[in-house]
């Protein structure tokens, strides 16, 4: 929704991959790094994470007077040529910074990276000074952002396009997760509460820990569907009983999704969820990050409960439109203020 807001800019990426994007950049000028020439990046892309703060840094942004960048860890840090404005929307505080053991654990790289990690994190905190002024997407955000950066930033809420989930609402027996299959993602937590309450779940989503998790969830009621275009993934959520979030998420736009689509959440009492999550209109919490406490809410669980015209309402006030406004106006009046 960044690049929707400038329909001309251009647009610097590590690399560019036309399959995973399919129609959102059509049309656009992108500049790939040279890491777009490494071999295996479009699937071993974590492989090269000692080299993105190189490949960030050299982009040439001669001549351009404002640099708007979307960051989760890397794009924060491009260096921008002086009387250049550079408004950062911050998605996340990188979570090899603060969460080490949730972001790395069980992917393989074990202690050996613990050197890399610590490198990488000095230059993480010296690139979040570099922007000339950042905005978080989540309340959660902007309190990482100030414990790990020592910046102050105002929040704005991700938005939701909710004309992607107007399909009629068909609710079935199973509960639904679409995540990348990362440690901090929890999916394992998902699968254990979903064996212990012998409730159905469907899992969206591929990633690193794939094949772990389908050992794990051996003889469970659990299907795995892997990646899904927007448009299946719509049909999921029209769906589900209920998406479960069982991590900590930076802000939770997987819930807003899902309100899109009349469609109610559980997720753990924490981070952005926390946010996103109107409980008992939207959603439900559970209090421990523990397969029996989720379980729990598994089998107590009513969608019943839940209004619809009441969701959807929710996720309409998350729109497209109010968004590019106030990013609009946030990096005009930067520009300005030169």
């Amino acid at each position: 929704m960044l690049a929707a807001a400038f329909p001309d800019a251009p647009i610097y990426t590590a690399f560019y991959d036309e399959q995973k994007t399919g129609d959102w950049f059509v049309g656009r000028t992108i500049h790939s790094s040279w890491l777009a020439d490494m071999p295996g990046i479009r699937k071993r892309f974590r492989w090269y994470a000692p080299f993105y703060p190189h490949a960030f840094e050299r982009f040439d942004f001669s001549g351009y007077d404002a640099i708007l960048s979307s960051s989760s860890a890397w794009a924060k840090g491009v260096r921008v040529p002086p009387g250049c404005v550079h408004f950062c929307y911050l998605h996340s505080v990188s979570r090899f910074l603060f969460d080490y053991d949730a972001y790395v654990g069980g992917l393989g790289v074990g202690l050996l990276a613990r050197p890399l990690v610590a490198a990488l994190s000095r230059w993480d905190i010296r690139a979040a000074q570099r922007p000339t002024e950042m905005l978080a997407n989540s309340a959660t955000t902007a309190r990482r952002a100030l414990q790990y950066y020592g910046r102050k930033l105002d929040v704005l809420h991700p938005p939701v396009d909710t004309e992607r989930f107007a399909q009629r609402r068909e609710p079935r027996e199973a509960f639904l997760v679409v995540a990348r299959m990362l440690p901090y993602k929890r999916i394992d937590l998902a699968i254990d509460a979903a064996r212990i309450a012998g409730r159905p779940l469907r899992i969206v989503g591929d990633g690193p820990m794939r094949a772990a998790l389908e050992r794990r969830a051996q003889g469970a009621p659990v299907t795995f569907l892997g990646e899904l275009g927007d448009r299946a993934i719509a049909d999921e959520l029209a769906h589900a009983r209920a998406i479960v979030v069982p991590g900590v998420e930076d802000f939770g736009l997987m819930p807003l999704e899902a309100a899109a689509s009349g469609t109610p959440s559980i997720a753990y009492r924490a981070g952005g969820a926390t946010e996103s999550i109107i409980e008992g209109t939207t959603g439900s919490f559970f209090d421990r990050p523990e397969a029996a406490d989720l379980a729990a809410t598994l089998i107590k669980f009513n969608a019943g409960d839940f209004a619809e015209e009441k969701m959807r309402a929710h996720a309409a006030r998350f729109s497209n439109r109010a968004f590019i406004e106030r990013i609009r106006s946030r990096l005009t009046a930067l520009v300005d203020a030169r």
